[in-house]
C-alpha cells in the first residue's frame, strides 16, 4: 500500500450522510441513508461490543448469545448494541470521534466498512497475535476471499477476518424452463439480460431484472460488477492513477443507461420501483415472487429455505457472470470482520472474545442456521456436518477455496483507502442516477465521475 494516504478529511466527508434526492429525477440517492442509532462508547469496568444487523434474527441471536456468555464467564459487565456498519452510513465518523475523545468501543463485528481506511484513520488496534493463533486453532485462512489483501500492512493484520462470503447469482428455474433456456448458456450480464426480458410477464406481475442501480450494498456491487466486466476500473493496477473515463466504462454505462431505460426495449423487465431499493428490496421482490434474476447474499436462498416459500425448489444457483472477453470473476470475499478499536480499554478481553466467536462450537451453529450468509474463513471450520447441512455450502466452498480469486471493486489493483472512499460516496450509483433520470449522458456521467473520483484522491494527497 502506498505511503501517500487519503487524510482524514477526506474520508470523513466519504462517510457524511445526505439523505438527498437526486435533482429532477425523483430517484433516492441513498436509501438507506438513515442515522444509525447511538453507537456505545467504551470504558472501564465493562465490555462494549457492536454487531452488524443481521438478515436472519436467529444467527443475530445466536451472536449475541455467545458475547453475553463469555461476558458472564468472565465475569464483567456487558454493553452490546446492533448497527447498520455500511461503508456509506456515519460508523466511521463516529468511530474516528470515539477513538480521538479515548472512548472507544472495544470491539466490533462489521461487513462492509473498509479495514484499508479504518487503517488510514488509525482507528484499530494490531491483532496480528489473533489471527494467528485463529489460523493455528482453526486452519489456514480461505484463499478465496482476499482477506490478507484488505486487512494486513506491512506484515500486520488490523482486523480478524471472521466469515467467508460469495455473492450468489439467483435465477428463477423453472421461468426458464418455459422458455426453453438452459441456464448453463447464461455466461455474461449480456446473456443474462436477454433471459430477463425474456422471462418477463408484466401483466401478470412478474419482471425478470431485479438488479438495482441505487445506492446499496447491492447497487454498488451489481454496478462495479458490470462496468469491470465490460474492462472498466476505478485505477490502474499501482491503485494511484485514476482510469474512470475509458472507452471500456463509457460501453458499459450505455449499456446500463440501455437497460434501465423504462422507454426502451428493456423496459417491460424491470420491476416498479427498482431504481431506488435499497439492499433488501430485491430480497422482497424475489421472495415474493415477482422477479426472476438477481444478485445477493445468500439472505434470499436461505430465507427461501427457512420458511419453504414456494420459489425455493425452482432457484437456480448460476456461477459470477464472465467478463466480455471470457475472464473468470470468480471467488468470494471476507463477509465478516472482527475488529479491535484504537484504544480500547479491554484488548485483551476483545482478543480472548474474537477467538471465542470462532470457536466451532459457537460458530457452527451460527453458521448452519444463516443458510449461506455466515461461512467460515478458516479451512478447519469446514466440517463435514456444516457441508452437509445445505446442499449448496459446497458451492460456497468452492468459490472461496479459489486460490487466484478475483479482486473485486479496486481491480486491478489492490484494496486501498482511496477506493473506498469512492465506495462510501456513491460515486458509480450517482453517476448511474444521472443516466437514468436523463440530466447526463453516459459520456458525460462517466466524464463527471472521473472528476469526483480525482477530487477524492487528491484530496488525499494523491495528486493526478
Amino acid at each position: 500500500m502506498s505511503s501517500r494516504k487519503p487524510s482524514r478529511r477526506d474520508i470523513l466527508r466519504a462517510t457524511a450522510a445526505t439523505g438527498a434526492l437526486l435533482a429532477g429525477g425523483g430517484l433516492p440517492a441513498f436509501a438507506e441513508d438513515k442515522p444509525d442509532v447511538e453507537l456505545p462508547t467504551g470504558g472501564k469496568g465493562k465490555l462494549t461490543v457492536i454487531q452488524r444487523q443481521e438478515y436472519f434474527e436467529q444467527a443475530q441471536t445466536l451472536f449475541r448469545d455467545t458475547v453475553s456468555s463469555f461476558a458472564k464467564d468472565k465475569k464483567v459487565e456487558l454493553d452490546i448494541s446492533t448497527t447498520n456498519a455500511e461503508s456509506f452510513g456515519d460508523f466511521l465518523g463516529k468511530m474516528t470521534a470515539a477513538v480521538k475523545a479515548g472512548n472507544p468501543p472495544d470491539f466490533a463485528y462489521t461487513s462492509n466498512v473498509s479495514i484499508p481506511q479504518m487503517h488510514t484513520l488509525d482507528l484499530v488496534e494490531d491483532v496480528t497475535d489473533v489471527v494467528a493463533e485463529a489460523e493455528k486453532r482453526y486452519g489456514t485462512i480461505m484463499p478465496g476471499i482476499n482477506a490478507a489483501k484488505n486487512a494486513q500492512f506491512d506484515g500486520r493484520w488490523k482486523s480478524i477476518p471472521f466469515i467467508a462470503t460469495t455473492t450468489g447469482y439467483f435465477i428463477r428455474g423453472d421461468k426458464l424452463k418455459e422458455k426453453g433456456i438452459d441456464p448453463k448458456s447464461l455466461v455474461t450480464y449480456e446473456d443474462r439480460r436477454a433471459a430477463a426480458l425474456a422471462i418477463s410477464d408484466a401483466g401478470n406481475k412478474f419482471w425478470g431484472w431485479g438488479l438495482t442501480p441505487n445506492q446499496s450494498g447491492d447497487g454498488f456491487g451489481f454496478l462495479i460488477n458490470c462496468i469491470q466486466a465490460f474492462g472498466g476500473h476505478f485505477t490502474d493496477e499501482s491503485g494511484m492513477k485514476v482510469t474512470f473515463d475509458s472507452p471500456e466504462t463509457r460501453a458499459a454505462v450505455e449499456w446500463l443507461g440501455e437497460t434501465y431505460d423504462r422507454n426502451g426495449k428493456y423496459g417491460a423487465m424491470l420491476p416498479p420501483g427498482v431504481e431506488s431499493w435499497n439492499d433488501v428490496g430485491n430480497n422482497e421482490a424475489y421472495l415474493a415472487g415477482s422477479i426472476g434474476y438477481t444478485h445477493n447474499a445468500f439472505s434470499i436462498y436461505a430465507q427461501a429455505k427457512r420458511d419453504n416459500n414456494p420459489v425455493f425448489p425452482n432457484i437456480v444457483l448460476l456461477p459470477a457472470p464472465r467478463a466480455n472477453n471470457g475472464d473468470s470473476r470468480d471467488g468470494g470475499n471476507t463477509g465478516g470482520w472482527l475488529t479491535i478499536f484504537k484504544g480500547a480499554p479491554n484488548v485483551d478481553l476483545a482478543k480472548q472474545l474474537a477467538l471465542d466467536l470462532l470457536d466451532p462450537k459457537n460458530f457452527t451453529p451460527m453458521s448452519k442456521v444463516a443458510g449461506g450468509l455466515f461461512m467460515p474463513a478458516y479451512e478447519n471450520l469446514w466440517t463435514d456436518d456444516l457441508i452437509a447441512a445445505d446442499p449448496n455450502f459446497a458451492i460456497i466452498k468452492e468459490q472461496v477455496s479459489v486460490t487466484d480469486p478475483f479482486l473485486g471493486e479496486s481491480w486491478p489493483a489492490k484494496p486501498n483507502a482511496a477506493i473506498g472512499a469512492i465506495r462510501a460516496q456513491g460515486v458509480v450509483e450517482q453517476m448511474m442516477g444521472n443516466v437514468i433520470a436523463g440530466r447526463m449522458s453516459p459520456g458525460d456521467a462517466v466524464a463527471d465521475a472521473h472528476k469526483k473520483i480525482v477530487q477524492i484522491f487528491e484530496e488525499g494527497g494523491i495528486m493526478q
